[in-house]
């Protein structure tokens, strides 16, 4: 079988990245809370600029993948993390203009995705979590947390832009979940 990133199906483990990431950079924090509060792709995480969040509500985008236009909220905690990360942490570095990279790397660039895997899969080889991990694993992770919360695999599928709700499904790791659920559960 082919290596396919997982989702982070432990919140605890989720927490602890968070905090960990918090200790050593909160730009990194602030792109792993994106991922796994709102189920965007890094691509389209990464191709936010500051005008897109700073003092905003809702994020609207053009999904990189799709093409597709995509509007959602913002969750207070997002919010406070922005707001923090714009305030004390990305005005340190570079000037602060509304149409430039929200996130940027060391030579002032828009960061790419290999950093956001590194340091993704860093922060999980600190902390002892096994899960193969990948910059998809936190939409995964968003994914899979919010169905076992809402149980609402068609709100999902249109969340993330799947076809059908079996690919949804699929892609956090469900579908295989019952199935083990059920034989471990079953005995004739």
């Amino acid at each position: 079988m082919k290596n396919v990133v997982e989702p982070i199906r432990n919140k605890k483990d989720l927490e602890r990245i968070e905090e960990f990431l918090e200790r050593h950079s909160k730009r990194n924090r602030l792109i792993f809370a994106f991922g796994i509060n709102t189920g965007l792709r890094v691509s389209d995480i990464l191709g936010l600029n500051v005008e897109d969040v700073e003092g905003k509500n809702y994020v609207e985008i053009k999904e990189k993948k799709t093409g597709k236009y995509k509007r959602f909220p913002l969750n207070t905690k997002l919010k406070a993390l922005i707001k923090d990360y714009l305030r004390n942490e990305r005005c340190k570095s570079y000037a602060l203009s509304e149409n430039e990279p929200l996130f940027l790397g060391k030579k002032h660039c828009r960061l790419d995705r290999s950093q956001v895997y590194r340091f993704l899969n860093e922060a999980c080889k600190q902390l002892g979590i096994t899960t193969n991990v990948g910059t998809h694993t936190m939409r995964k992770s968003f994914g899979y947390h919010f169905y076992k919360q809402y149980n609402d695999v068609a709100l999902l599928q249109k969340i993330l832009n799947h076809s059908s709700p079996a690919i949804t499904l699929r892609y956090i790791g469900i579908a295989q979940e019952e199935i083990d659920l059920s034989y471990s559960n079953f005995e004739l």
